[in-house]
């Protein structure tokens, strides 16, 4: 028998995560690209992010080169468009920027988020010659993870939502605009939590 499933964020009823959700009005809009890997992982926070934010779009996949819905979004945007991702010519986000820096992304309209692993991360980027065509951008370092739920070794590691938040902050320069949602996250991750406590 299968277990009844939330008709909001699609898990079981007992897990389901909608209470975390605030809204958010994002000035720039956010396109996630969700390995399909990720789709079902109870760690994951792309759901809580799309519930929380007014204006994100997820697309599932890991090569998109026939994907009609990016290559709309990139041809709609244009050069306002940018990824998050530590590529050698990505451009760091910081208060501190140099005007250069600012000048160059003071237009941006949309942020892409690539949502996996680290490894399936920089799949989905080289099967996908469209991004690298784009500006890059990378959150400055020395951000403190909120994410308990997963453990990593590398430096900087944050979650997709955290990531997104961090980035938008620095981008739209109003992070009071984003502390409910990354205070509601630290309540998300105590809830996950409890789950591995009563195993």
């Amino acid at each position: 028998m299968s277990r009844a499933l939330c008709l909001q964020c699609q898990r079981p009823e007992k897990a389901c995560i909608c209470a975390f959700a605030v809204n958010v009005a994002n000035h720039i809009d956010v396109l996630v690209l969700q390995h399909p890997s990720e789709v079902k992982q109870s760690k994951g926070t792309v759901t809580l992010l799309q519930q929380s934010l007014s204006s994100c779009e997820v697309i599932v996949g890991e090569d998109f080169s026939q994907c009609q819905l990016l290559t709309e979004r990139l041809a709609y945007y244009g050069d306002k468009i940018a990824l998050l991702y530590p590529s050698e010519q990505a451009l760091e986000l910081s208060t501190q920027s140099a005007e250069l820096v600012k000048n160059k992304l003071s237009d941006i309209k949309c942020l892409i988020i690539l949502d996996g692993t680290w490894k399936k991360a920089y799949r989905i980027f080289m099967l996908n010659p469209c991004l690298h065509k784009i500006k890059h951008i990378i959150l400055p370092q020395g951000i403190a993870s909120l994410y308990q739920i997963r453990k990593t070794k590398k430096n900087n590691a944050l979650s997709s939502l955290e990531a997104c938040c961090h980035a938008l902050i620095y981008l739209e320069n109003k992070a009071e605009n984003y502390q409910a949602l990354l205070d509601s996250f630290v309540k998300f991750n105590q809830f996950q939590q409890s789950f591995s406590k009563r195993v």
